[in-house]
């Protein structure tokens, strides 16, 4: 058996264009043994690669306006919702999601998640407004196995460590016993993508929840393990300006959209955790 202990590295914050694996390595050096865990959040990678939309700027379909007034005002915010058992500022939230900006987010998931995944709450198939500017939103990373191995691949020629990398997501991945599933598609082999059905039954049947790992690069290593590892680095990453939207813009004291980049920059982020294995 492993005991297993994790601390956050804190960055500056990565917007769009930002060299991430130089800041991970920087982050790193001198922290390091073999085989350690370097966790890294994929959506500050996602905002660094630029894999991001402006919702501003887009047009919204009729579908994308019937999710977001019915589906979500009604249908989430009085009975999934509290079949979900969300706290009362959440449902709150919920029932007044904003028509013009909750029309558009939808939109940007129908185009790029697919209509299931739009039927979630939020963070529809990874897609995430959370720690970002304006009207910006992050999608799930392209080729993250290929990312991971990069990075790890630096981590090796730079700092002579070989180290297990892991690129992980706050969506939660739910277990019963050996069976793992999410709501999310993109994760590593071993968890199954139910779309938002995953989520409401998660919940409802208070299974255990775990932050979900979308690419493990090193030695093969169980799913158990990876989901462990994962959920120990969110725990020490935290949620930097807020974990929604909402409570970003309620940090800042300014409008759903109206968070600049300047703001995030005042605060910790924390892209990086290293996980280490004490026998």
């Amino acid at each position: 058996m492993f005991d297993y202990k994790a601390f956050a590295v804190t960055t500056r914050y990565w917007r769009p264009g930002t060299d991430y694996v130089r800041e991970i390595v920087k982050g790193v050096d001198g922290k390091l043994d073999d085989w350690d865990f370097v966790v890294i959040s994929e959506k500050a990678v996602a905002v660094a690669s630029n894999r991001i939309v402006d919702e501003s700027k887009v047009k919204p379909s009729l579908t994308a306006k019937i999710i977001a007034r019915v589906w979500m005002r009604v249908v989430w915010g009085y009975f999934l919702g509290q079949l979900c058992r969300f706290r009362k500022r959440l449902l709150a939230n919920i029932r007044e999601y904003p028509f013009k900006e909750g029309s558009r987010h939808k939109q940007v998931a129908l185009q790029n998640v697919g209509f299931l995944q739009s039927l979630m709450f939020g963070s529809e198939g990874g897609i995430d407004g959370s720690n970002l500017a304006y009207s910006y939103v992050s999608l799930p990373l392209e080729g993250a196995d290929k990312i991971a191995n990069a990075i790890r691949e630096h981590i090796l020629l730079r700092l002579h460590k070989n180290v297990w990398v892991i690129i992980a997501d706050t969506d939660k991945t739910f277990s019963i016993m050996n069976f793992h599933f999410t709501h999310r598609r993109k994760t590593v082999e071993g968890i199954h993508c139910f779309g938002f059905i995953a989520y409401i039954a998660g919940r409802v049947l208070k299974l255990q929840k775990r932050a979900t790992p979308i690419a493990v690069a090193g030695r093969k290593i169980p799913v158990e393990l990876a989901l462990e590892i994962a959920e120990l680095a969110n725990r020490a990453r935290g949620f930097g300006a807020g974990s929604t939207v909402w409570d970003m813009a309620r940090r800042f004291r300014v409008g759903l959209t109206e968070v600049s980049w300047e703001m995030l920059e005042t605060v910790k982020h924390k892209p990086i955790v290293v996980v280490k294995g004490k026998r």
